[in-house]
This record gives structure tokens, sequence and C-alpha cells, in this order.
């Protein structure tokens, strides 16, 4: 970055226009532990949009959406491991957690990150693969329990991970589940699965976690402020 050729970008303005926590996971998703790295407003608008909107937070909505319309709002408990793809989520996640830590230790942030977005993909292809609208049509009710278990429960794995980059978004997913006991936002949690207990409700309608940008307005946003 140079200010004689007009490419200096401050995090107060991204913070300001985008959040806190959204230029945290930014900058370290992408900036590796002491080394050079490249911004720029498009990688910056696309990390929003396609990480932050598509992946994760239309997880959230997808998962509170069919718990409040399956099951009125109330998260089922754990049965084990109804579905064929319940083991395989289980074991793929455990295993992603483990490589966390240790990517955390060793500060390599960027690479945590990433296996964190790991488990993300995987519990949006577990919902593809378990198909909870054919199990609603086919009367399978054991299974479908099962299946919204399973995402609420890796939904709370992944808002534990990022609460040391994204706080603010980690206490929002654990409002929105109605996940309040400290016992259960604990790091020494995160490889159990039975944990969550009845009578645990999520909210009736959350808010968006991330709202979808229009890349090439904010492009020019930035670039605008970039020049000053």
């Amino acid at each position: 970055m140079s200010k004689s050729k007009g490419n200096v970008v401050y995090p107060e303005m991204l913070i300001e226009r985008y959040g806190l926590d959204s230029t945290r996971y930014f900058l370290l998703r992408e900036f590796s532990f002491g080394q050079d790295a490249v911004f720029s407003p498009e990688g910056f608008i696309e990390r929003f949009n396609f990480d932050l909107c598509n992946d994760l937070g239309n997880l959230l909505n997808r998962t509170i959406g069919m718990i409040n319309k399956y099951f009125g709002g109330a998260i089922p408990k754990y049965k084990g491991q109804i579905n064929g793809s319940d083991k395989t989520l289980e074991e793929e996640t455990i295993k992603r957690i483990k490589s966390v830590e240790e990517q955390f230790e060793s500060y390599h942030i960027n690479t945590a990150l990433e296996e964190i977005w790991k488990i993300i993909s995987m519990t949006n292809k577990y919902i593809d693969e378990t198909s909870p609208w054919v199990l609603v049509k086919e009367d399978k009710t054991e299974e479908l329990e099962s299946v919204m278990y399973h995402l609420t429960e890796n939904l709370r794995k992944v808002a534990i991970m990022l609460k040391p980059v994204m706080e603010e978004t980690s206490n929002k997913i654990l409002e929105q589940l109605g996940i309040e006991d400290k016992e259960l936002i604990s790091w020494e949690t995160l490889e159990k699965y039975d944990l969550l207990k009845e009578n645990i409700k999520v909210i009736e309608k959350g808010e968006p976690l991330f709202v979808r940008l229009d890349m090439e307005e904010e492009v020019n946003a930035i670039k605008e402020r970039m020049k000053k």
C-alpha cells in the first residue's frame, strides 16, 4: 500500500461500513501471521457475500427455519447416529476441530478459519444429503429429529470456535439457537455431541447475521475511500 498510489485502505473505514467481525474475519482469513498479503475491495466483498452471508448466515437461517416449521421451535433430543450421514458428519467435524485447535495454538489463524469453514460447508452439504423436506413427507420423524439436532450442534461448535475472532457473531448464533447455559459454550465441550438437553428453543425469527452486498456498489465505495 502506498498513499502516493492512492491504494491505502484504513480498517476503521471497513469497520464503520461493514462491522468489526467481518473486517476481522477478512484480515485474519487472508493474512498469514508475520507475512505480507494482498488486499482488494473485490476480495473483501466476495468473502463477505460468500463466506459470511451464503455459507454461515444461510446455514443458521435454514436451521432455525426448519426447527420452527417442523418442531415448533424446540430442538429435538440427541438419539445417536440415526441417518447414514450422521456418523460421517460427527467424525469429520471432530477431526476438523482438532485441526482448528492446533492451528490456533501455532498462530495460523487463517488456516484455523479455513478449517472452521470446512465444517460449515460439510454441514450445509449434510442438509442436501439428508433432505429434511423429504423426511417430513415420508413421516420419518426420528431421522428428521436427528438432522435438526446435528445441525444445531454443529452451529454451536462453530459459534464457540469463532468467538476469538468474531465475538459478536458467535454470541448472535448462540442467542438465536437459544443456547444460554455457560456449560454449553466452553471449548472443552467441542468434541461432545450429546450435550443439548430438552427445553431449548430457537428464536422464532432471527435477524440475518449478514446482509448480502451489491458487489459493484461496494467495490466502488471502497475504492473512493482509498483515494482520500
